[in-house]
C-alpha cells in the first residue's frame, strides 16, 4: 500500500460532536470513526458541513484535501449509493448542470481535444503501469478469465467476433486509444485498421508500437471521418459524445458504414439521461456525458437497426478494482511526478466508479447496429 495513503489512515480521529450525518450515515451501516473496512474516519469535522452544502463535490474534494479518509473506499461509496443516501440532499443544486448539459454543446468541435489534453494525456507510461499489456482502458469480459489481461484480450476478441471481421475488411476504430482493438484485430483477424483519437500522446503509441501493423492512426474528431468501411467499432468513447452530439454520431457512423456494415457501440450507460457527477467532470472526465439507452435508440432511429444489447456492467466493477490494484502497488514510481492530491484524486475515482457499477447505478452496453442489412447478425455473448 502507498505510503500517503498508509499516512491518511494512520492519522488519528478528531474528537467531535455528533452531527445530524451519523444518523444519516448509520442509515447504510456506516460509523464516523469506526473500525470496519467501510467507516469514515474524520480529520476535519467542518468537512461535514461542506459535504452536505455541496454533496457529492464536496465529497470527492474534501477526501482530496485529506479532511477524511477510508480504507475501503469502494465499500463505502457502495453503501451510500445502495441505501440511496442522496435523496436527503435534493436540492436546487441538481438543476443546473441538467439545465447545462440540455441548453450547451459541451462537446462541440471546439472542446473536442480538451478530454484528451486532460485525461488522455497523463503519460503512456501512467497508463502502462495501471492497464493490461494491451493498454485497453475500458471494461474487461470476466466470463471465462482470470486476469485482468485475458478479461482485456476476451473482450476484444468478442468484439472481432461480433463485428464478423474476415481478412482484407476495412475496420474503423472511433476513439481508438491506445490501440489495443486495431492491433488485436490486425493481428488475429488480418483487416485493415484506422482508428481516430483526441489524445496526441495515444497516437504516437500506436503508431510505433504497431508500426509493422496495416494501421492508421489520426488525431481528428470523428465528425470529420467521411470514407468507407466495412465495420465501425467504438469502445469507451460514447461517453465523451454527449447529448447533442448522438445525432452526429450515428450519421456519421451510417455516412462510413458500406452497405450490409455493421458498427459495435461498446458504452457505459445509466437508466435515465441525467448530467455527469459534477466532481467527475471537473477533475477527471471534463465535458463528459453517460448515455441512456433511450438516448442511443432515438439518436439511431431510422439511420441504423439495433441487431443486439449485450449488458455485462458488472464487469466492470471487477476491471476497475483490477486497475486499482495495479495503480496502488505502481504509485511510489510516481508519487514524485504526481503527488499526494493527484493519488487521492485518481484513488476516489477509480474506487468511485467501481462501487458505481457495483451498485448497478451504471451500465456496460454493446449495443450492435447495422445498416440496410436483409439478414440478421448473429448473436454472440
Amino acid at each position: 500500500m502507498a505510503s500517503e495513503q498508509q499516512d491518511a489512515i494512520e492519522a488519528p480521529a478528531i474528537g467531535r460532536s455528533r452531527h445530524f450525518v451519523d444518523d444519516i450515515l448509520a442509515e447504510a451501516d456506516i460509523r464516523i470513526n469506526g473500525d470496519r473496512p467501510w467507516d469514515i474516519q474524520l480529520h476535519r469535522e467542518e468537512a461535514l458541513d461542506e459535504i452536505v452544502a455541496r454533496q457529492s463535490m464536496g465529497l470527492g474534494e474534501t477526501y482530496m484535501r485529506g479532511d477524511w479518509d477510508v480504507q475501503a473506499i469502494d465499500q463505502f461509496i457502495y453503501r451510500i449509493l445502495d441505501s440511496d443516501l442522496g435523496r436527503h440532499f435534493k436540492s436546487w443544486r441538481h438543476i443546473f448542470p441538467y439545465i447545462r448539459s440540455c441548453l450547451l454543446n459541451l462537446q462541440s468541435r471546439r472542446r473536442a481535444f480538451e478530454v484528451g489534453e486532460h485525461h488522455y494525456d497523463l503519460g503512456n507510461e501512467f497508463y502502462a503501469a495501471m492497464l493490461d499489456s494491451r493498454l485497453t482502458y475500458s471494461c474487461g469480459y470476466w466470463k471465462e478469465a482470470q486476469t485482468l489481461d485475458e478479461a482485456q484480450e476476451a473482450k476484444l476478441d468478442l468484439i472481432c467476433r461480433k463485428l464478423q471481421l474476415e481478412p482484407g475488411m476495412k475496420l474503423l476504430d472511433i476513439g481508438c486509444g491506445w490501440g489495443s482493438l486495431i492491433g488485436y484485430a490486425a493481428q488475429k483477424y488480418q483487416v485493415e485498421c484506422v482508428g481516430v483519437t483526441v489524445s496526441r500522446e495515444q497516437r504516437a503509441y500506436v503508431a510505433e508500437r504497431y508500426a509493422n501493423l496495416p494501421i492508421t492512426v489520426h488525431l481528428q474528431d470523428y465528425r470529420e471521418l467521411n470514407e468507407p468501411f466495412d465495420r465501425i467499432a467504438s469502445v469507451g468513447m460514447f461517453e465523451h459524445v454527449g447529448r447533442k452530439n448522438h445525432r452526429a454520431f450515428m450519421e456519421v457512423s451510417k455516412r462510413c458504414l458500406k452497405k450490409d456494415g455493421i458498427l459495435l457501440l461498446h458504452t457505459i450507460g445509466k437508466s435515465k439521461p441525467a448530467p455527469t457527477d459534477p466532481w467527475v467532470e471537473k477533475y477527471i472526465f471534463p465535458n463528459g456525458e453517460i448515455p441512456a439507452a433511450s438516448q442511443i435508440t432515438l439518436a439511431a432511429q431510422e439511420l441504423l437497426t439495433c441487431e443486439d444489447l449485450h449488458n455485462f456492467g458488472p464487469d466492470y466493477d471487477k476491471t476497475l478494482m483490477a486497475w486499482h490494484d495495479n495503480f496502488e502497488r505502481n504509485w511510489p514510481r510516481f508519487a514524485d511526478r504526481y503527488g499526494r492530491r493527484f493519488y487521492r484524486m485518481w484513488r476516489y475515482y477509480l474506487l468511485l466508479c467501481a462501487a458505481s457499477f457495483r451498485v448497478r447505478r451504471m451500465q456496460l452496453w454493446q449495443w450492435m447496429l447495422s445498416k440496410n442489412r436483409t439478414d440478421s447478425v448473429e448473436r454472440i455473448c
